[in-house]
């Protein structure tokens, strides 16, 4: 009895292992076909969706949508996201600075897993809350944050001065020229300095005035404060005004229409407000950057540190003068082409106030 037993646990043992080994080679070729079949329907999936699970939060400066200028064109730079690599995009205007802070960290809350600031003036809100969130990564415009998470998106925006201040001189008739930043600090002062440079490069006995709009952010959003100074600079005999306040800009062109003179636009094309006196605009590609950044994110790239945009990569520069050209001529239009590439091949050295 012991030995049938015996052998009857031997043959069960052997239709055991059969039926395991069966199964270990049915499972190993199903699983690789399964696998390889997956593999491909998340690559597929992944092609399509890949950024679809990402969700990106962009802070405003305080002035807002709306500016025509470096806020909106931040803006812009996230919707080409949103459409063409399928982000989920949430923008938030923070009205006052002082509210910064706590809606970046609303938007680190609330899953954002990029989050973008935009301003000189967000370096205190988003040092505190990128530090709070070291596994999100954060983005800045115009300043530098020196964090392990954190991208500092900054331009040339001197480098691109200098050509408006030299185009300033050359069409200036009373040698009498302008510029009203939102207020003076540093960086503001980094375009109105090297506006300034370009200007006496053309022509040393030009005069620069410098007015700023107030002692704070307000100075961004006050195109009616923009206005009266602009007006009260024609009046005083200067016939050209290069504008670094953003949302304000629009006082100036209303200004300018008003006087018959020239104004410059800033930040973006805003040759349109004040068509034939708008004689051409700094641009500063902040939608470029945006796109980039966000797209660098996507695609598992994205680095901290800092990133410049300047004349060498088209990241600042004049707008096409679409409806002055043939006011300003193509010689001086030959001209500034040749300071350009002056700058870029770095002879002229264009001062940065910011650097010193």
């Amino acid at each position: 009895m012991r030995k049938v037993r015996g052998t009857m646990l031997f043959l069960m043992t052997l239709v055991l292992l059969a039926a395991m080994i069966g199964c270990s080679s049915n499972s190993g070729g199903g699983s690789a076909s399964a696998s390889e079949n997956g593999a491909s329907t998340s690559e597929g999936a992944a092609s399509e969706d890949s950024a679809k699970d990402f969700k990106v939060g962009l802070l405003t400066g305080v002035a807002g949508l709306g500016d025509r200028s470096f806020n909106d064109l931040a803006n812009e730079g996230a919707l080409k996201a949103e459409e063409e690599l399928g982000i989920e995009l949430k923008v938030v205007e923070p009205g006052e600075l002082a509210a910064a802070e706590g809606l970046l960290r609303d938007l680190a809350n609330a899953g954002n897993e990029l989050i973008i600031a935009v301003g000189f003036d967000m370096v205190e809100p988003l040092t505190v809350v990128a530090g709070e969130f070291p596994d999100k990564e954060f983005a800045v415009i115009d300043a530098t944050i020196d964090l392990p998470n954190v991208r500092s998106l900054v331009f040339k925006e001197h480098e691109a001065s200098f050509l408006v201040g030299a185009l300033a001189a050359m069409m200036s008739e009373t040698k009498q020229i302008g510029a009203v930043p939102a207020m003076d600090v540093p960086f503001l002062n980094r375009f109105t300095k090297a506006y300034e440079q370009g200007a006496q490069y053309i022509d040393p006995s030009v005069k620069v005035s410098i007015q700023p709009i107030a002692s704070d952010s307000t100075g961004f959003n006050d195109p009616g404060k923009m206005k009266n100074i602009a007006l009260s600079m024609y009046d005083q005999g200067i016939d050209v005004i290069y504008p670094v306040a953003g949302g304000s800009g629009t006082g100036l062109f209303e200004a300018a229409k008003e006087q018959n003179k020239y104004a410059f636009g800033v930040n973006s094309d805003q040759d349109y407000m004040a068509e034939g006196l708008v004689l051409a605009s700094m641009m500063k590609r902040v939608d470029v950057a945006v796109f980039d950044t966000i797209k660098s994110f996507t695609e598992d790239k994205f680095e901290p540190g800092i990133m410049e945009y300047g004349l060498a990569n088209e990241g600042v520069g004049l707008s096409e003068m679409k409806y002055t050209k043939d006011l300003i001529g193509e010689e001086k239009i030959a001209k500034l082409e040749e300071l350009k590439q002056e700058i870029i091949d770095g002879n002229i050295k264009v001062i940065d106030v910011t650097a010193q």
